[in-house]
């Protein structure tokens, strides 16, 4: 290790810390370690999807990103269909998203973590190690845990999810008026077994891999296949005016028959409900994301993922923006060759990444109201939400990598020369 350059430690083992670790390990002057709280690395939640714009920037972050993929039993769906759920148009379908090229795939969570980690060295993964403090001094950033030990860096990089430590070191002062917040939703995912799925929902729905989104009254419903078909993710999504304190609710049959009212006339809401009653743990989670942020970078400590810019999950582009956060600070980390040039790596990297995020994260919230017809001016008029729909994504796709890194080593090299 005292051979190369630069040392980063990168805290939070989830999607964003491996995703961002494979990313600089393919940088021969980094030296990356991965430092996890948990007693295991693991993941929260069922599916993830990457849509073709995020397929992209995986490819670009990571050279092995089509294997991963495989061998996390990515499922590549023909189409997101948008369909009426509730009310006297149920059952009409609003619009096939993706069809188009590569449309998104969809996969396990989990499966995705454990191919992203095989491919780290052992050595450089260390659980148990819960955040209590970060030091910056003139020769290095020194983080310590809550065991006692303590470890001593040329970078930190937070990756450790909505509720960051991390993050509270990069905005000092500013943090508690900048921490996430209930963005006035709810939702709950779980897994099915495929042919319990098809049984119950209705073999119609899965003739081809095809991701079905079903807007209604106060609420969304989703199902998508995945594992290599041999599982089917269920979401119950709604909206929410009284969020509980500890984000989570218990579902019982009342409570989402309540919530689902103006639904169970139609053609998908009791087969969910059934499903997600089975479940050994039905809850709900409350969803929270940033409203703002002011900086990603706090000398040589810097955010990524959802510690970084916490979203709604309305335009499934979560992990999009986590391996961007890796495309680009690989980009970065590649034009620079010592320890003194990180400030200047982390500042071209607040400076390109904040408001593409920033715009996203307001997107995906504006979204989700509309999915659950709840935008005053669109309800679940079909013909107002094409109309509304059709433009949304446009500020996740309408972006060019190659020159989104050349702008960020552009900057950095602004920075480095100022100085130099």
């Amino acid at each position: 290790m005292a051979s190369l350059a630069i040392r980063i430690a990168i805290i939070g083992g989830g999607l964003a810390g491996a995703t961002l670790a494979n990313a600089l390990l393919q940088v021969p002057q980094v030296h990356v370690e991965i430092y996890e709280s948990a007693p295991e690395f693991s993941e929260r939640g069922a599916a993830v999807i990457l849509t073709s714009i995020a397929q992209k920037s995986l490819r670009r972050a990571i050279p092995s990103a089509r294997e991963v993929l495989n061998k996390a039993g990515a499922v590549s769906m023909n189409s997101t269909r948008l369909v009426i759920g509730s009310g006297p148009e149920a059952g009409a379908v609003i619009a096939d998203m993706g069809q188009s090229g590569n449309p998104g795939l969809v996969i396990h969570r989990a499966s995705l973590l454990r191919e992203l980690l095989v491919s780290i060295p052992q050595e450089l993964l260390h659980t148990n190690k819960k955040l209590t403090a970060i030091r910056s001094t003139t020769e290095c950033v020194q983080i310590s845990f809550e065991d006692g030990s303590t470890s001593a860096f040329d970078a930190v990089i937070g990756a450790d999810g909505v509720f960051s430590n991390v993050r509270k070191y990069v905005l000092g002062d500013g943090a508690a008026d900048e921490t996430a917040s209930p963005a006035g939703f709810w939702d709950s995912r779980i897994l099915i077994p495929y042919e319990k799925a098809k049984s119950r929902l209705g073999a119609e729905y899965f003739e081809m891999d095809r991701q079905y989104g079903w807007m209604g009254d106060g609420a969304f419903i989703m199902h998508d296949v995945l594992e290599d078909r041999k599982m089917v993710q269920c979401v119950i999504s709604a909206v929410e005016t009284d969020p509980p304190k500890d984000r989570k609710r218990l579902l019982t049959r009342e409570h989402l028959s309540q919530t689902l009212s103006s639904w169970l006339s139609g053609p998908i809401a009791e087969g969910v409900i059934d499903l997600t009653l089975d479940d050994p743990e039905p809850f709900g989670w409350s969803q929270w994301d940033h409203k703002s942020t002011t900086t990603y970078a706090n000398g040589r400590v810097c955010i990524v993922g959802d510690a970084a810019h916490a979203m709604t999950p309305w335009q499934g582009f979560g992990a999009g923006m986590a391996i961007e956060d890796a495309m680009v600070l690989r980009t970065l980390f590649a034009n620079i060759s010592s320890p003194g040039e990180i400030e200047g790596v982390f500042k071209a990297f607040d400076t390109v990444r904040r408001p593409r995020c920033e715009r996203i994260v307001n997107s995906s919230r504006e979204t989700g109201f509309i999915f659950c017809g709840k935008d005053e001016e669109i309800e679940l008029d079909v013909d107002k939400i094409r109309e509304a729909l059709a433009p949304r994504w446009e500020c996740i796709d309408a972006i060019d990598y190659k020159s989104h890194e050349d702008e960020a080593v552009g900057i950095l090299r602004e920075k480095l020369s100022f100085r130099g």
